[in-house]
C-alpha cells in the first residue's frame, strides 16, 4: 500500500474521532509504520474551505449518527468536499440504539463526491444525549474490533488494490425520515428549538465556546445561544462546573425514553467489506 492515510471526522464529543484515528492508524501501522494525517472538521472554522483530497488517498471518513442519519446540519458542507478517486472507509457511531439509514447516506454521499468507498462500518459511542446510553464507550472491547477491521481492510486493499463497485450496506433507499421523539400524549414532538440552559454556577472560562460545533454560544455571556443547538452536547459533558443542562420536557422525556428502550442489550460494531 502505497497510499497516504487519512482521517476525516466530524467529532463533538471525541467518540467519533477515537473510531475514525484508530482505524487509520491501525491502517497505518500495518503499511509499515505510515503517519495519519487528521482533517478534523468538527468546528465551523474547519467547515470555512471543502476538504479535498487525491486518488492516493485512502480516507477513514467518520461521522456521528443523529437520529438515524447523517446529521443534517453537515449536509451543506459534506456536498462539496472533493475525493477525486480517493478511497473511502464510511464509518457512523451511534449510541446504542440503531444507525438506521445513516451508513448507506454516508456511503451515497461519498461516492457521489467522488470516493470509491472500500469498506463501511458501524460503531458504537457514548449517546450525546446521556451518560447512561452507550456509557463509556467506544471501550477497549470497542476498540479491538476497530483493529479487527483495520486488519481486514488491509488485507482487503493488499490482495486486490483496485477499487470494486458500488459497496453494498444496510439500509432503506429512499431513506428514513430522521428519528422522532413524541410528546407525553404519543405525538410527534419537534426539540429542534430547544437550547441548553446555564446555571448560576458557569464560571465563565469560555470552554463551551471554542468547543461549539456549530458556533452557536454567546463569546460574551455563555447563557446566550446565538444559532441552532445540534444537541451534540460537547457543552454539557464538558463544562469543568456541570452548569450547562436541558430543562425542555420533550427533550428530557425523550432522553429517558432512549435510555430505559436502549442501554441494553450492549449492541457491537458491524462492518461491511
Amino acid at each position: 500500500m502505497n497510499q497516504r492515510i487519512k482521517a476525516f471526522y466530524f467529532s463533538a464529543t471525541e467518540t467519533t474521532k477515537k473510531i475514525a484515528t484508530g482505524i487509520a492508524e491501525k491502517l497505518a501501522e500495518s503499511s509499515g509504520g505510515k503517519s495519519v494525517v487528521n482533517v478534523d472538521f468538527t468546528l465551523p472554522e474547519a467547515r470555512k474551505e471543502p476538504a479535498s483530497f487525491a486518488e492516493h488517498d485512502i480516507v477513514v471518513a467518520g461521522l456521528p449518527v443523529y437520529a438515524g442519519r447523517v446529521p443534517n446540519v453537515l449536509l451543506k458542507y459534506l456536498n462539496t468536499i472533493k475525493g477525486n478517486g480517493a478511497l473511502a472507509v464510511a464509518v457512523v457511531v451511534y449510541g446504542n440504539r440503531h444507525y438506521d439509514d445513516a451508513l448507506i447516506e454516508w456511503r451515497d454521499i461519498l461516492e457521489s463526491r467522488g470516493f470509491n468507498v472500500i469498506a463501511a462500518g458501524a460503531f458504537i459511542g457514548e449517546h450525546s444525549f446521556s451518560r447512561i446510553l452507550g456509557q463509556n464507550r467506544p471501550d477497549q472491547q470497542d476498540l479491538s474490533r476497530v483493529t479487527e477491521f483495520a486488519g481486514q481492510i488491509y488485507q482487503k486493499l493488499s490482495a486486490s488494490p483496485n477499487a470494486p463497485g458500488t459497496l453494498s450496506v444496510p439500509g432503506n433507499k429512499p431513506y428514513q425520515p430522521y428519528y422522532r421523539p413524541r410528546d407525553k400524549d404519543g405525538n410527534p414532538a419537534s426539540i429542534l428549538k430547544v437550547v441548553p440552559k446555564t446555571s448560576d454556577d458557569c464560571i465563565h472560562c469560555g470552554l463551551c465556546v471554542s468547543l461549539c460545533p456549530v458556533g452557536s454560544i454567546d463569546a460574551d455571556d455563555e447563557s446566550i445561544i446565538t444559532g441552532i443547538c445540534i444537541k451534540c452536547c460537547a457543552c454539557i459533558k464538558n463544562c469543568p462546573v456541570e452548569a450547562k443542562y436541558f430543562d425542555d420536557e420533550n427533550y428530557l422525556r425523550h432522553k429517558q425514553e432512549l435510555e430505559v428502550a436502549f442501554t441494553s442489550p450492549r449492541r457491537e460494531p458491524e462492518w461491511f467489506l
